[in-house]
């Protein structure tokens, strides 16, 4: 079977085009790139990007500069060509899992196409992707070409969009880890972690009963943390025991009669112990204070 011909327009590139070919890398293993904006090779293109002035995603067509543009989402932001193809492609990028596809959407197809089609209402602001994709554009002192600088950014966007996949796909797997461990709580308010698992979120989401966190640390031993009385808050549902702050060792170990607690942060909100059972002991003592 011959290779597919995408084509998108050549000269300056910016990130929803050099993202569009980056996202169709992670499904078609081989394909020819023409950089262009001769009608005669978009016309016998089977995927047209940021061109053509056409949207037709049964045709292969994903462009959205046209009068009218190609659509907007419930939130507002308009459909940039990333979008378009997102839209085509994602679920099947994300191997079907329509949750990923759709926090990936969130947290970064929509943010290009916000930046791209002038809409900054809810884009974040500092130094974006869109920023930096459009860094990779030769300046005028350079004698690099457009096409092989579009290359370079097609690289370095597939390794961000293979990231943002992954970290889409971990948090919803951390949200069932966590509703289970929720659900298994011998005491709802203590909620222990068979593995370090991100948790405030689905914490605070499906518990107003749990006020500490256990976990095993990557160095092998046990942390208990407190559950913020809010996300980002720094005040929690319930500190751990004043006379603990700043002790660590033998210090601790008198106050808390437990000879392996290790130490508990001047902020009251972590501590550590060498073993499970003397971390529960700690979040026992924590309880009664």
């Amino acid at each position: 079977m011959n290779d597919k011909l995408i084509v998108t327009h050549n000269g300056n590139f910016h990130a929803d085009d050099v993202f569009s070919v980056a996202a169709l890398k992670h499904i078609i293993p081989s394909f020819k790139l023409i950089r262009t904006r001769d009608s005669d090779i978009i016309n016998k293109a089977d995927i047209v990007i940021d061109v053509g002035g056409e949207y037709d995603p049964n045709a292969g067509r994903f462009d959205h500069h046209q009068r009218g543009g190609a659509g907007k989402r419930e939130n507002g932001i308009p459909y940039s060509s990333f979008g378009l193809i997102w839209q085509k492609y994602g679920l099947e990028i994300c191997q079907c899992d329509q949750a990923i596809a759709d926090a990936v959407d969130v947290a970064l197809v929509s943010i290009i196409d916000g930046v791209d089609c002038g809409h900054v209402e809810g884009v974040y602001n500092g130094v974006s992707l869109s920023q930096t994709i459009a860094m990779f554009n030769p300046t005028w002192q350079e004698d690099s070409h457009f096409d092989s600088c579009f290359d370079e950014a097609v690289e370095f966007a597939s390794h961000i969009l293979a990231r943002f996949i992954a970290a889409a796909e971990g948090e919803i797997s951390a949200k069932a880890i966590v509703a289970k461990a929720v659900e298994n709580a011998e005491d709802p308010r203590v909620i222990v972690l068979e593995k370090y698992t991100p948790w405030k979120e689905t914490v605070h989401a499906l518990s107003a009963d749990a006020l500490f966190i256990i976990y095993p640390s990557l160095s092998g031993k046990w942390i208990i943390h407190t559950v913020p009385a809010e996300i980002g808050s720094f005040e929690d549902r319930k500190p751990l025991p004043q006379q603990w702050a700043g002790l660590s060792d033998e210090a601790l170990n008198k106050v808390t009669n437990i000879d392996d607690a290790m130490f508990c942060h001047n902020g009251l909100f972590i501590a550590g112990a060498a073993s499970f059972d003397s971390i529960m002991k700690m979040a026992s003592l924590a309880l009664q204070a």
